[in-house]
């Protein structure tokens, strides 16, 4: 991944850094999570790689994901949980839990944005997806820290949409000219098997701030005991996800279907719904799989 020692402190020691209350790094790190997992999984992942290579580093993750508080973090690291959107079947957007509208959401979640900037004066500021944030709502940091000599950094993952919807997209967000903000573009991914921005007519000046990362490392999680799963893990068995499970309501009633049709199917399927499916949709798809003796779910 790109060097950040372009913009913090090499020769701080970091053993030292909490025990006598010098300043080590600091990066904040922005991830919109409106709709699914990626967004947090992609910016923990460089958090923890940040202090697990940096202990004296401090960052901090701004994320409107409802569940981020499930997920563990190395030392170092911390979050800040501004207020939750969520995606509609239509595209459109409302506000996940407060009862405000989709524009005084935004514009809570702009404010504490840039307060965090402000208090926590981060040498690094890494924008995950969106170079305008949702909605715009990163572009008053984007200028405060750029005034204050931060570290501007905007990640993206190398598949995104096709270029005939990714262009149109970017340019009704203004999120091309914002480009012109950051000091880094890291694509998580090779070069050689996609470029995401290719479709965009780059300036050159842009084009040498992109650096291709490699794929991000993931923690593979220790394997738990097969005691805590369901009997039909213990053979041979299908297994479906749909991820964060907020659009995976016509997949999981496809299986279920197909069981329903043919009871003679020979392989059991486990079904994972995921923490964002609904909650009624779910409670309906558990009544049905009950009634299947070659299905089960984790919730």
């Amino acid at each position: 991944m790109a060097d950040l020692a372009t913009s913090v402190n090499k020769d701080s020691d970091p053993r030292s850094a909490r025990s006598e209350g010098t300043r080590g790094p600091r990066v904040l790190i922005y991830s919109h999570d409106t709709f699914g997992l990626g967004h947090l999984r992609r910016s923990r992942a460089i958090a923890n790689a940040i202090v697990g290579d940096r202990p004296d580093a401090s960052v901090v993750i701004i994320s409107g994901s409802p569940v981020i508080g499930n997920f563990e973090f190395g030392s170092g690291v911390d979050y800040i949980r501004i207020p939750g959107v969520t995606k509609l079947p239509d595209g459109d957007y409302r506000s996940l839990n407060l009862n405000v509208s989709i524009d005084e959401a935004v514009g809570l979640r702009q404010a504490l944005i840039m307060q965090t900037a402000k208090a926590f004066q981060p040498d690094v500021f890494i924008v995950d997806k969106e170079p305008t944030g949702f909605r715009g709502e990163v572009m008053p940091a984007l200028d405060y820290l750029q005034a204050s000599g931060c570290h501007l950094v905007l990640g993206i993952r190398d598949v995104m949409d096709e270029p005939a919807l990714l262009v149109p997209e970017w340019e009704r967000k203004g999120a091309k000219e914002a480009l012109r903000y950051y000091d880094e573009i890291w694509v998580y991914g090779l070069k050689d098997v996609y470029q995401p921005l290719k479709a965009f007519d780059l300036p050159a000046s842009v084009k040498k701030r992109i650096t291709y990362t490699g794929y991000l490392r993931r923690e593979v999680p220790p394997t738990p005991s097969l005691t805590k799963y369901p009997k039909i893990t213990k053979q041979p068995f299908i297994l479906v996800t749909t991820g964060g499970g907020g659009d995976g309501d016509d997949l999981v009633d496809w299986v279920i279907s197909a069981y329903e049709a043919d009871p003679t199917l020979e392989q059991p399927a486990l079904i994972v719904f995921g923490p964002f499916i609904d909650r009624d949709q779910r409670r309906a798809f558990v009544e049905r799989i009950a009634q299947q003796p070659k299905l089960d779910a984790i919730a």
